[in-house]
């Protein structure tokens, strides 16, 4: 609307409406205009990424679904000319690609644990879920245990073991058991707990720390490893599976975890002491870092399966997964200390200033101001880390431990199933379940650091 006045002037009382922009600027068209074909550079590669498109993934889904085969009992099914993909010979050994040789009829405890572990872990992603340090405690505290105990049978008599090879009274008092219970073992483990409690706090202070804070956790790890030995010493009636049977997406889903969930908090003391006032503590840390950092994981992996039981005690040899285990997990705990080292660097010095002003321990300004902020900066190296372990994993089929790759490996050996297509068919079902974990875990990166990158918002 407008007034006009008698000179034939006149005033708009309200703004002009705004035009539509132009049709080649949004949409489909506007973004393929500013992303795709923006200029010379991107429109060559926009159309050598499209030739590269037509010449991969046509063929690949010919293969994958268009002529493959999707029913069949034996080779036979996958031995006619121009077959695709041969998919039941991956229905046949899917068994064996998820558990390995564990016993069928057993085969409900590993199913036990990915459930138990899918529903712990759900809300333990989910950032706006209530109760997560309860969450937390279930899953890292918890459930390895109970993992342990339904994928081993439990009793396993590691109170014996430790009694036998590392107990400081057993020679002078033998075994005195009440109601089952081995009363020397546990004053010697004390006894043991204690000296080694009295040493750190001793050491720590010496060196500047906090004495008292040090023999606190030292304390800490001794009640968890104590109530950790009281729990795998109860028979609870399960039949005893060896690792060896273990095998398939199991063992690399356990090698995965224990790796991941070990290399972030040694990552973390790895970084903060290579970044510490203290000389021997900083020598330390770098003395670690670098000797990890500084030789293969195959060469480790080597090391902790058939040279490591020449330098232990006679007449104790730890279980090869769980020495791949600590191999791994020191091995990415390494790696894992050079990103977060990265962060804290990142992070100005007058955040550690305005920590100290206000009066703020060490522990408190690390765990409240400078933690939470240097992990936030480094969280793509961190997942890039996990997704490399993940795929590491795969090296522990050289010391004779059949993981996923290394179960598919050996299902190739069946001459009921050999065909020409059975090694890409296998191969292509591998590559698929690879991506959907390592991508699943690159796009909840994104996530979260979208989540908690909240510097810049308008």
């Amino acid at each position: 609307m407008s007034l006009t006045f008698d000179d034939g002037t006149f005033i708009r009382t309200e703004m002009v409406a705004p035009l539509p922009p132009p049709r080649r600027q949004v949409g489909a068209i506007g973004w393929m205009r500013e992303n795709l074909f923006s200029s010379i550079l991107n429109t060559v590669l926009t159309l050598v990424g499209l030739g590269l498109v037509l010449l991969i993934v046509p063929p690949l889904v010919r293969f994958m679904f268009i002529d493959a085969v999707w029913t069949g009992q034996s080779r036979e099914a996958c031995l006619a000319p121009g077959t695709g993909a041969c998919w039941p010979f991956i229905n046949a050994k899917l068994g064996q690609l998820i558990y390995g040789f564990y016993p069928i009829d057993q085969r409900w405890r590993p199913n036990i644990v990915f459930a138990a572990g899918a529903v712990l872990l759900v809300p333990l992603l989910v950032l706006s879920w209530p109760f997560k340090k309860l969450n937390a405690f279930l899953f890292f505290v918890i459930y390895p245990i109970v993992a342990f105990i339904l994928l081993t049978g439990g009793n396993i008599q590691l109170e014996a073991f430790l009694f036998e090879h590392f107990g400081l009274l057993h020679s002078v008092f033998g075994h005195v058991h009440v109601a089952g219970v081995n009363l020397i073992f546990w004053a010697d483990y004390i006894l043991t707990a204690l000296v080694v409690m009295a040493a750190i706090g001793g050491v720590i202070r010496l060196i500047g720390g906090d004495g008292r804070a040090a023999a606190r956790a030292t304390m800490w790890v001794f009640l968890a490893f104590g109530l950790l030995v009281l729990a795998w010493d109860i028979d609870f009636g399960l039949p005893y599976v060896e690792t060896r049977q273990w095998g398939g997406l199991l063992v690399t889903l356990v090698i995965a975890v224990t790796g991941i969930v070990a290399s972030l908090p040694l990552g973390i003391a790895l970084a903060l002491g290579r970044r510490s006032q203290m000389p021997i503590v900083r020598l330390l840390s770098v003395v670690f870092i670098e000797f990890w950092r500084g030789v293969p994981l195959i060469t480790v992996l080597f090391f902790a399966t058939y040279m490591l039981p020449l330098f232990l005690p006679q007449g104790s040899n730890p279980d090869g997964l769980l020495r791949a285990l600590v191999g791994v997990a020191l091995f990415s705990a390494a790696y894992m200390a050079e990103v977060i080292r990265g962060g804290l660097q990142a992070i100005p010095k007058g955040q550690y200033e305005g920590a100290m002003a206000v009066g703020l321990t060490w522990s408190q300004m690390m765990r409240l101001i400078i933690l939470p902020q240097a992990l936030t900066l480094v969280i793509p190296g961190i997942v890039n880390s996990f997704i490399s372990l993940f795929k590491d994993t795969t090296l522990v089929l050289i010391v004779s431990i059949f993981d996923f790759l290394g179960q598919l490996r050996a299902s190739f050996t069946d001459p009921n199933w050999a065909s020409p297509v059975t090694l890409y068919t296998g191969f292509a079902f591998a590559g698929v379940v690879y991506f959907l974990f390592c991508f699943g875990m690159s796009r909840y990166s994104l996530f979260v650091e979208r989540r908690l990158n909240t510097s810049h918002r308008h």
